[in-house]
This record gives structure tokens, sequence and C-alpha cells, in this order.
């Protein structure tokens, strides 16, 4: 009768695996009617049952047909990935709690760049609100809105060579309701609509002072519910809307405009705008247009892109180096509690690791297995850690502090951040227990007591 052995076929004397009742490990060992007396055969056919995934005992399909169902079962080996997937298996409670402890790492990973690029391009949003090239702010202030240009500034920027029109707009933020606690006020010369890429759909433009005339964009006035000839409460100021308007941007169409005049006063901030909406000239060189800006008025900045708003947001700045050290700190905490968990397992399987090794394992194959099984839990943790990301990052959208300015997106790139970063925490995780246990000496593994 023929065997087929999983292993590569060692004669084991001294360690006799195949004695009756002996147990190495993890690995209950009971004598198999295919092994001989001899204790010359391999320690791989006494291995009826594994609780490590080492073998399995199954039918063989030419034996069923020659002696019946009531044949001998021969030992079929396990496909390595999955013999790594059935170690997982026979471990669940940690399998679950360490790959819990990998998506909690990841989901923190995700959620704080997710918010971060979604403030940020919120933010940078609102000075790309008017139809210009790039946006003028002040250089390096605390936030967006507390940018300061002043009218002589206004003027200066729109003498620069190559610029077309220069717009200054005074730019707010308002509670409505409780759907609205970031409502977007833009204060704006009614001259200057048009070179803004204000395009009036219905109604009309409010008149320079009017002080209780307002105009809303076409999504703002779907939300709130209001038409042209309707009122609209506004820190108890009753304004009537006059317009309804379109500037093709989501930020902008979701904002109201007053008359900059009437709205300088309100604010107490008279002379003052936020920032200035920047046309060039057809032909003109725009990075030029910037510099020469930059050059005659030194605390004012250009902003182009949204990488570039830090240059005039300082905040900006900080979350992105509190982004960062908070990933650092999920990825450290990730790493601890793997190889914690990782070495605890090596503790156990001790023997186990000296039994495969006595039978003819080699290292890389027993490094193999160790971070085989680190990375299956991390692949785990990742796909766990993106789902608890998207739960965390729409509740925190559904905050009142952050409705209308947190707006999530999932892109792939964040997928392959989860993957990555996983992978990185299974790697650093068990490069040590992996390294001890491929660097075990068989006898003395086999020593061990439990």
């Amino acid at each position: 009768m023929s065997r087929r052995p999983v292993g590569p076929k060692t004669s084991v004397v001294s360690l006799d695996p195949c004695r009756a009742g002996t147990t190495f490990g993890n690995l209950v060992k009971r004598p198999s009617p295919l092994c001989p007396d001899s204790g010359q055969a391999s320690a791989y056919c006494c291995c009826q049952r594994s609780r490590s995934g080492l073998s399995l005992w199954e039918e063989d399909d030419s034996m069923i047909g020659n002696a019946g169902k009531g044949a001998p079962r021969t030992p079929r080996s396990l496909p390595f990935p999955r013999l790594i997937i059935h170690n997982l298996a026979t471990r669940k409670a940690r399998t679950i709690l360490t790959a819990t402890a990998v998506a909690i790492s990841v989901m923190a990973i995700i959620t704080l760049s997710v918010v971060t690029q979604s403030l940020q391009e919120s933010a940078a949003s609102i000075l790309q609100t008017g139809r210009a090239d790039f946006t003028v702010a002040q250089k390096g202030a605390p936030d967006t809105l507390d940018s300061v240009v002043t009218d002589t500034q206004v003027s200066r920027v729109a003498a620069t060579p190559g610029v077309q029109s220069a717009v200054g707009a005074l730019v707010t933020t308002t509670n409505v309701d409780a759907s609205h606690p970031q409502f977007l006020e833009i204060g704006i010369a009614p001259s200057s609509l048009s070179p803004f890429g204000v395009k009036v759909v219905a109604g009309r433009p409010f008149s320079a002072t009017a002080r209780n005339e307002i105009m809303l964009g076409w999504q703002a006035a779907q939300d709130l519910g209001k038409k042209v000839g309707d009122t609209l409460t506004i820190d108890r100021t009753i304004y009537h809307v006059v317009g309804i308007y379109s500037v093709r941007q989501v930020f902008g169409d979701t904002a109201s405009m007053l008359p900059l005049i009437s709205m300088q006063a309100s604010e107490r901030k008279l002379g003052t705008v936020t920032l200035i909406a920047v046309k060039v000239r057809p032909g003109a060189s725009i990075d030029r247009v910037r510099k020469a800006i930059e050059a005659g008025n030194p605390n004012l900045a250009t902003v182009r892109l949204a990488s570039e708003f830090g240059r005039v947001d300082r905040n900006f700045a900080f979350l992105k180096a509190a982004q960062t050290g908070a990933t650092i700190i999920a990825l450290i905490i990730g790493v601890i509690i793997v190889m914690n968990t990782m070495l605890l397992s090596f503790i156990e399987r001790i023997r186990e690791f000296g039994l495969l090794r006595a039978v003819g394992w080699s290292r890389r194959r027993l490094l193999s297995l160790v971070i085989g099984e680190a990375l299956g839990i991390s692949v785990l943790g990742a796909a766990v850690g993106v789902a608890f990301a998207f739960a965390l990052t729409y509740a925190l959208a559904r905050f009142s502090t952050l409705r209308g300015l947190l707006q999530p997106e999932f892109s792939a790139s964040i997928f392959w951040t989860a993957l990555y970063s996983a992978i990185g925490i299974g790697l650093i995780a068990a490069l040590y227990p992996s390294l001890r246990a491929a660097l075990l000496r068989p006898g003395i593994a086999l020593r061990k007591e439990h």
C-alpha cells in the first residue's frame, strides 16, 4: 500500500515522535495503521489530527475505488496558503483580537487622512469661489477667514501688469439653523459680480448700499426652501431675497451674497476684504503675475492649488502636522500589539516549531509561515479598518460643527494606504518572532515544558 507523506521523508529515531500518546506543543500524535512499529518511519505518518494544521487525513479516492469506504486513510498535504489560513482559523479569538488592533490603527490613519483632505478642499474651495485664475490672501493668517486685505492692496493688485480683473470679497460664516451651522456669506460690490463669475438666474442683483437685500446661491435657495421675494433671518436681521445666482462652484452655490459696503459695516471691517480673486489677461503668464503681486505686497500670498493652501492658513499646517504625528503613533501602537501577540503565540507553539524543524522544515519555510500568519491577520484588519473608517468619518460629518465643511470622499489611494499600512504593521511586528522561530534548535525546543 502506497502512502504520500506531507513533508520530506525524514527518519527520526532519537525523538521518536510516533510513539503512542506523545504530544508536542499543540500537536497530538496518534499511531497510524500506516506507521511501522520500528519507529524508523517519517514523523508525519503519525499525524492523524493536528491542531496546527500540519497535516490532515483525507480519503484517497484511488483507495476508495479499490477497497471501499472502509479503506485506511492516507495523509494529504495542505497547500501553504491553506495551512496559514487553517492555523489562523484554529485560533479564532487571538486572530480576531489581533486583527481588531490592526483595524483600529488603520481606521485612525484613514479617518485622519480623509478628514484632513476634506477640510483642506473645503477651505480651498472658499478661496476658489470666484471664477479666477488664482486668489490672493494674507500670508500666514491664523485662519482663511481671518485674512485681512486692505482696499489699497486691492487697487495695487488690480494695477499689476498682466491683471485683467481683481475683485475684493469679504467672506465670513454664520449660523442660519441647525442644518446650516457654517453658512457662507460673501460681501461683494454689485459691479464686481460679473468679473467674479456670478450669473443671476432669477430676480436681480442687490443695490450697492442696500442693508437688507441678499442673493442666494441656487443650491442654498433649494436647501433653505427660499425663492425671490421671501425673507431670511440671519443674526436677528431680516433680509429680503432679491435674486438667485450661480457660480458653478459647490461652495459658492451653497452660499449667499450681500453688498460689500453693508457687510463691511455689519462686520466692523471697514476698508478691508478677506481675499482678492484675480483674473489674468489672455496671453499673460500666470506664474509671472503671481510673482509680481507677491513682490509688490510682501504680506500677501497667492494660492492657485489646494496644496498651496497652507501659505495663507496656519491652521492647515498644524492640522497636517497633527495628522502625521497621529499616524506615526497609530502605526507604533499597531506594531506593538501585533508583535506582542505573535511573541505569545511563539512561546505557546515553541514545541510545534521544534517538531517542524525536526521533520525537515527549513528555516526559510518556518520564517514564511510566521510572517504569512501575521500578514493574513493584517489584511483582515485592513478590511475591517476601512469599514470602521467609513462609519466614523460619516458620523463625524453629521456633527453640527463640521456639517457642510466635512464632505468625505474615499478615493482608491485611501484603500491602498490602508493595505500598505496593515502590511507594514504585519511585517515589522512578525520580524522578531519569525526569526526566533526559524533559529530554534529542534532538540531544545522539543524538551520545552508548556
